[in-house]
């Protein structure tokens, strides 16, 4: 595009300024992300006037850039946060040692209490890290019969620990 082309195209983009802010206001509610959707499409068109082609419609070609600008910007910010200026708000909170020491407590006292039968499958496999296939040579049975007892076993851990939800959808 030659100069005095160009210079034609930026003066009628000035004399769309009006039209633009108010098409805008279709995406944007407040007079700031008004300006800024604006400014942003006049920046793009500016940057790609050699895009432009003569005879096509200026405020068309114009509108176009605005409403792909915007549906970029929404797109982009559904996948941000908002309002996370100050980081230390999202770090997560750590409960104090004491509460875990006295979970620690009650998880001993339950596994304890398990039946004998479901106690040596959930020592190898909860506690050890034994792997199922083991755990069943170990005992001389089935991996499914060990994968049972553990599943009982794990019932059973969290009954008598009051997670009653767990509890109930593993029974």
């Amino acid at each position: 595009m030659t100069h005095a082309k160009t210079v034609r195209v930026q003066a009628a983009m000035i004399e769309l300024l009006p039209a633009l802010r108010k098409f805008a206001r279709r995406f944007c509610i407040q007079d700031g992300d008004v300006d800024d959707l604006v400014q942003d499409t006049v920046a793009k068109a500016l940057g790609n006037l050699d895009k432009f082609q003569e005879g096509t419609r200026l405020k068309s070609w114009l509108f176009t850039i605005m409403r792909n600008t915007f549906s970029t910007r929404y797109v982009v910010g559904k996948r941000t946060l908002t309002g996370l200026d100050d980081m230390s708000g999202i770090e997560p909170t750590q409960q104090a040692s004491q509460e875990w020491a006295m979970r620690g407590h009650d998880f001993e006292e339950a596994f304890i209490a398990l039946p004998e039968c479901y106690r040596p499958a959930a020592q190898m496999i909860l506690l050890d890290g034994t792997s199922y296939e083991d755990a069943a040579n170990l005992l001389g049975c089935k991996v499914g019969t060990v994968k049972s007892r553990v599943n009982r076993a794990r019932a059973h851990l969290a009954a008598s620990m009051g997670d009653t939800v767990c509890a109930a959808a593993r029974i």
